[in-house]
């Protein structure tokens, strides 16, 4: 049995080595973070993601996936490790650069390296080739060296993982056909194969493009505050034209990949890239427009109380990471208000003034602000909820909410971009 090893056991990198340890291959999981791995030596996952638990107990039972802190030998080697931004907006590469390094004594000849992370353009060639030649093989004839980067979502990875077309990108062609090789084993999709500085540019790509498009959906949301029209509405109408797809607005963009990778153009090349980096700040900047709105619905509200709802970037997940909630309850509290927070998916308390009850969340708020479009929001009683409240009103930033059954409950409804219950119109 041919044998992997996946360094970086996160979002992407966990399932990606259960779904090979459950489709013919030895894997062995690797990750820097002890409890992680101390938490899937004893079976239990350590992130959320429909079916992880599923496919991590059958890879456990037949034996076929272990994990540590440190690489092992093995025929193919799966970098999935982040490549978050720095302070300044500039690509960190130190993780791709510390995982390259450690598997870097476990080469041998006729191994293959895969990059599946988002990256920056030449990457590959500029970062990871000048580690990879330390094993003394000769690159591209006895080590080979691709980039496949996953294409997947979160919440749906497991369904993605197979089902979508999958782009991989090798230093040489051997290297890419290499590559499909292994993904065969699960992938249903097309295979399209490049070279691998064009593979790291479709994925950047991919993320900037609807980095972009939300970023006119909140342009057309602010607009539509302004002139009264109700920009939800407005969006679903247009994207009836077959020509049309606009995204739709929001507290702001977050994740590890849409609120990132543009800045890696930009950062290649600033004067080419200048519509890509308004896009960037005007998703940036919704965090504080949103605080902005709730400031000035509260603004007649002695000592007022917001209740949070949802931390994770985006609906039904548990995922932090950029996160536009956290930098939203940043702005808050440097406003003075009284905050609580609450999401039902994030289990442990990693926010300011999280809670893991929303009962005490919502008990003497003068407004509830729904941040993330989780499904649990969609199907809580307005009645019951209200209860407790100060005030019963209610800033929903996703269009989560059915409008009618909350006002019938008697609150106050205010909505991103309808264009109507707004302080100003």
């Amino acid at each position: 049995m041919e044998k992997i090893c996946v360094v970086g056991l996160g979002y992407i990198g966990l399932p990606t080595a259960v779904m090979f340890a459950n489709h013919g291959y030895e894997v062995h999981g690797v990750d820097v973070n002890q409890k992680a791995v101390d938490m899937l030596s004893d079976g239990q996952i350590h992130i959320e993601e429909p079916f992880l638990q599923d496919y991590l107990n059958k890879a456990l039972e037949k034996g076929t996936f272990s994990v540590s802190t440190k690489p092992a030998e093995a025929d193919m080697f799966i970098i999935a490790v982040p490549s978050p931004i720095a302070e300044d907006k500039t690509a960190n590469m130190d993780y791709i650069r510390a995982a390259t390094e450690s598997i870097v004594p476990f080469l041998k000849k006729g191994d293959l390296v895969v990059l599946e992370s988002t990256v920056p353009p030449r990457t590959v060639l500029d970062v990871m080739m000048p580690i990879l030649v330390k094993s003394n093989l000769e690159i591209g004839t006895e080590l080979f060296v691709s980039h496949s980067p996953e294409r997947v979502i979160p919440g749906k990875v497991f369904e993605e993982l197979v089902k979508n077309d999958r782009i991989i990108g090798g230093i040489n062609e051997e290297s890419s056909k290499r590559t499909q090789v292994y993904y065969e084993s699960f992938v249903k999709g097309e295979f399209i194969l490049t070279d691998a500085t064009t593979a790291e540019m479709v994925k950047v790509m991919e993320n900037t493009y609807r980095d972009v498009n939300i970023a006119f959906a909140n342009e057309i949301a602010k607009i539509s505050d302004n002139v009264g029209v109700d920009a939800w509405e407005a969006i679903r109408l247009a994207n009836h034209h077959p020509r049309v797809n606009i995204h739709l607005p929001g507290p702001g963009v977050g994740g590890h990949c849409i609120a990132v990778d543009p800045w890696f153009l930009v950062e290649k090349e600033k004067d080419l890239s200048q519509i890509i980096h308004l896009s960037r700040n005007t998703n940036d900047g919704m965090p504080q427009y949103t605080a902005d709105k709730i400031d000035d619905i509260l603004k007649d509200v002695k000592d007022a109380k917001v209740a949070v709802f949802g931390l994770a970037f985006k609906g039904n997940i548990d995922d932090i990471r950029e996160s536009p909630s956290m930098e939203v309850l940043e702005r808050l509290k440097a406003k003075n208000l009284r905050i609580s927070s609450f999401d039902p998916h994030v289990k442990e308390n990693k926010a300011a003034f999280q809670t893991q009850s929303y009962d005490e969340a919502v008990e003497g708020a003068d407004l509830i602000v729904i941040l993330t479009d989780h499904k649990a929001f969609k199907d809580y009683d307005p009645k019951t909820l209200g209860g407790t409240m100060r005030h019963k009103a209610i800033f929903d930033t996703k269009n989560a909410i059915s409008r009618e059954a909350y006002e019938e409950a008697g609150f106050t409804v205010y909505r991103l971009g309808d264009g109507k219950g707004n302080p100003k119109n």
